[in-house]
C-alpha cells in the first residue's frame, strides 16, 4: 500500500468516482476534511499554520487542489515526520493538484489513480445487466449504489463539471461553446484525433482545441490512447486515439436516450470499444500493472485496437461488437503476427463462447478481460 512507502498520499480521479469514500473507508480513524467548504478553505488559505497544526495524527484532505498556496507549508511536515501515509489528499483536478505537488511535494508523495466502476465492482450490485445497458449507463458508483436514472444524472454531472472543473481549471465565459466541444469530443469517439476538424466545427483555433482537451485529460473526462511506434519497414499512423473515461457520459453528450436507442446508433461500435479500452484500463491500474496499452494502424489501414505491452512481449487484442464468432475478426490480429514474426493474441467480443486456436489467438467474452494474467504484470 502507498500508504506505507509514502509519507503522503495523493488519490486523484473524476468528481464522483468514490475517492471521498475509498479514502474515509480505509482510513477511518483519520481526521476528514474538505476544502469544498468555504469555512475550511477560508481558514487554510488566510492562516495555513493554524489550519494544519489541528491534525497532530494527519489527515484526509478534500480537493486540496483548491488552496494551492497550502503544499509549501504541508512539505515543511512532512520534511520532519517520520511517519507514513501521514496526510490523504484527494482531488478531481489532476492538473492543478499535481502542478502543487511538483513544486512542493516531489517524493514525498505516492499517487492513486481511482477511476470508475470497472465491471468487476459493478458486479457486486449484483447486476443482469445486458452490454448496452452497461454502456448506456455508464460506471459512476452513484448510478448504482443510490439507482440514480442516467437520463438525469449525466445531464447534471456535466453541467456541474463545465461550471465549477472548468472554470477552476481556465476561465472559460463561453461555457455553451466548451460544452459543444465536448459534444464534438464525443462525437469521435474511438478515433484518431483530428484537432483541425474539431477546431472547424467548433469555430475556434487550433491551439484552444489543444488547450482545452488537455483539459478534459487532467479532469479525467477524456485519455489518448498513443500510437505505438514499433513500424515492421511500414509507415505507421502517429496520431493518437481519443476515448472517454466514462461511456454514460459520452451516451449523453451524444443525446443516445436509452439503451435501445444505443442499440440502433451508428455510434454502438465505437462506444463498445471505448468501453473496453477504458475497461481494460481500469483493471490496469486496479492490479498496480505496469502494462502500457497503446494501438497500432498502418498507412494501408491495418489496425490493431490494443497493444499491450507488458515489457517481454507485445500482446495483441482485437475488439469486436458484435455476439458472433467470424473468422475474419482475426484478419488483422493475423497480419500484426505476420509482421511481428510471433502467434498469439486475444479478440474480446461481445459473444458467449471462449476458445483458445492452434495459432495461440484466444477468443473470449470482454467481461473475461479481468482474468488476463498477462495483462496484469
Amino acid at each position: 500500500m502507498l500508504a506505507k512507502e509514502f509519507r503522503s498520499v495523493a488519490v486523484v480521479g473524476p468528481r464522483q468516482s468514490g475517492k471521498t469514500t475509498l479514502v474515509k473507508s480505509v482510513f477511518p480513524r483519520k481526521q476528514y476534511v474538505s476544502l469544498e467548504d468555504p469555512d475550511e478553505r477560508l481558514q487554510a488559505d488566510t492562516d495555513p499554520r493554524a489550519f494544519l497544526a489541528r491534525f497532530k495524527n494527519g489527515a484526509i484532505i478534500d480537493e486540496a487542489q483548491r488552496v494551492p498556496s497550502l503544499f509549501s507549508y504541508l512539505q515543511k511536515i512532512l520534511d520532519t515526520t517520520k511517519k507514513d501515509g501521514l496526510f490523504i489528499l484527494t482531488g478531481s483536478n489532476n492538473f492543478l493538484l499535481q502542478e502543487s505537488i511538483s513544486q512542493t511535494l516531489a517524493g514525498r508523495i505516492g499517487y492513486m489513480d481511482l477511476l470508475p466502476l470497472c465491471y468487476e465492482e459493478l458486479n457486486r450490485f449484483n447486476l443482469t445487466a445486458s452490454t448496452n445497458q452497461l454502456i448506456w449507463g455508464g460506471c459512476y458508483p452513484e448510478i448504482y449504489d443510490r439507482e440514480r436514472n442516467p437520463l438525469l444524472w449525466y445531464p447534471a454531472y456535466i453541467r456541474t463539471y463545465v461550471e465549477r472543473d472548468v472554470r477552476q481549471l481556465k476561465n472559460i465565459p463561453d461555457t455553451l461553446l466548451f460544452t459543444r466541444f465536448l459534444q464534438l469530443c464525443a462525437g469521435r469517439i474511438a478515433q484518431q484525433l483530428n484537432t483541425s476538424a474539431i477546431a472547424n466545427e467548433c469555430g475556434i483555433d487550433v491551439r484552444t482545441v489543444q488547450s482545452w482537451l488537455s483539459i478534459l485529460e487532467s479532469s479525467y473526462v477524456i485519455f489518448m490512447l498513443p500510437p505505438h511506434h514499433k513500424n515492421f519497414n511500414k509507415r505507421i499512423v502517429k496520431t493518437p486515439k481519443l476515448y472517454f473515461h466514462d461511456s454514460g457520459l459520452a451516451c449523453s453528450l451524444l443525446g443516445i436516450q436509452s439503451e435501445k436507442e444505443l442499440a440502433n446508433s451508428h455510434f454502438r461500435g465505437a462506444l463498445f470499444e471505448n468501453y473496453v479500452v477504458a475497461e481494460c484500463l481500469k483493471n490496469k491500474h486496479n492490479s498496480g500493472s505496469q502494462t502500457s496499452f497503446y494501438y497500432w494502424r498502418d498507412n494501408k489501414g491495418v489496425e490493431v485496437d490494443l497493444l499491450a505491452d507488458t515489457g517481454s512481449k507485445l500482446l495483441p487484442i482485437e475488439i469486436k461488437s458484435s455476439q458472433t464468432f467470424r473468422e475474419d475478426s482475426l484478419d488483422n490480429l493475423h497480419k500484426w503476427n505476420e509482421y511481428a514474426g510471433q502467434k498469439g493474441g486475444i479478440l474480446l467480443y461481445d459473444g458467449t463462447q471462449r476458445f483458445e486456436r492452434s495459432d495461440k489467438i484466444t477468443a473470449m467474452n470482454w467481461r473475461e478481460v479481468s482474468s488476463v494474467k498477462r495483462l496484469k504484470k
